[in-house]
């Protein structure tokens, strides 16, 4: 019998979901913006998909092992991989570290510009969805949650705009989970319009 947990590894159950609705299938170029050491991709690099990322933190990349250049240590504002390059984008856990909107415009805009036309975005981020009570405002959209962390924090309004601002169409529904009033992380799946070429 297949072990779960070496064929998945620690992948992010939202993320799990998409491949079960054969969103993500083989053949795909996948793309982590701000991939960590790679703790959504081990079934991707197992089952053989075309798999590239960047990361802020070295120590991250190195962990991957990967010296042949698919993964880079980049920031998402500046990153040096081209426009339109993968068929789908992960942001897992990432932009809800940008200090300002400013930031937070860049970082989403760098992960953005790597996806092709009718590509899919898969972002998981923190947002006030569910706790607006409970936290504790620092200025503009940075908070203190009741875990103690510190985030920018995203709301429906925000994700709704911004996926009208990229000119993409909202795939799913809008999906928070709420953990036990510590903390709220949000699911956001769209698509960048238009017909990729032949």
């Amino acid at each position: 019998m297949t072990n779960l947990q070496e064929l998945f590894g620690a992948i992010d159950i939202y993320l799990f979901d998409q491949l079960l609705r054969q969103r993500i299938r083989p053949g795909m170029r996948i793309f982590d913006a701000g991939c960590g050491a790679g703790r959504n991709l081990n079934f991707l690099l197992h089952e053989g998909y075309d798999v590239y990322g960047v990361d802020a933190d070295a120590r991250a990349i190195t962990a991957l092992g990967a010296a042949d250049g698919r993964f880079r240590h980049e920031r998402l504002e500046t990153m040096t991989f081209p426009d339109l390059f993968a068929d789908v984008v992960l942001s897992s856990a990432v932009l809800h570290f940008a200090h300002n909107d400013d930031q937070f415009a860049a970082m989403l805009n760098g992960s953005w510009r790597v996806l092709r036309l009718g590509g899919l975005f898969f972002c998981r981020l923190a947002s006030s969805i569910g706790i607006e009570a409970l936290l504790q405002p620092l200025g503009g959209r940075q908070f203190r949650l009741p875990d103690g962390s510190q985030r920018y924090l995203v709301d429906e309004a925000l994700l709704m705009e911004w996926t009208e601002k990229l000119g993409a169409e909202l795939l799913d529904p809008i999906k928070t989970t709420v953990v036990q009033n510590q903390r709220a992380m949000t699911t956001w799946v769209i698509r960048k319009r238009g017909v990729p070429p032949a």
